[in-house]
């Protein structure tokens, strides 16, 4: 039987070569810069999820890149913890 491909699904691969499927869980704008949070796939709840900087390539595509700066991941996290409290929130009401 086929697998069904879904667009929610990337396949990363570390440095050390070793592939992995990931699903993006949102992706959000800070300070007019992309992010994409991703979730290894077949992950549980408690796992933490990856934020990765959305950089556009010469060729118009979308790469991704690990955030180096401490102010600028812990700017994004801020952002990401606020969305998912009003989601909290919504759910409760």
């Amino acid at each position: 039987m086929m697998e069904e491909e879904r667009e929610d699904i990337i396949t990363l691969v570390d440095e050390d070569g070793v592939e992995q499927d990931f699903e993006i869980i949102m992706t959000l704008e800070v300070s007019s810069t992309e992010y994409a949070i991703l979730l290894p796939v077949g992950a549980d709840e408690d796992e933490d999820a990856y934020i990765f900087k959305m950089v556009e390539d010469e060729q118009g595509e979308f790469i991704l890149e690990a955030i180096e700066d401490d102010e600028e991941y812990e700017n994004v996290v801020a952002a990401y913890e606020t969305i998912l409290d009003e989601v909290d929130e919504a759910d409760e009401e």
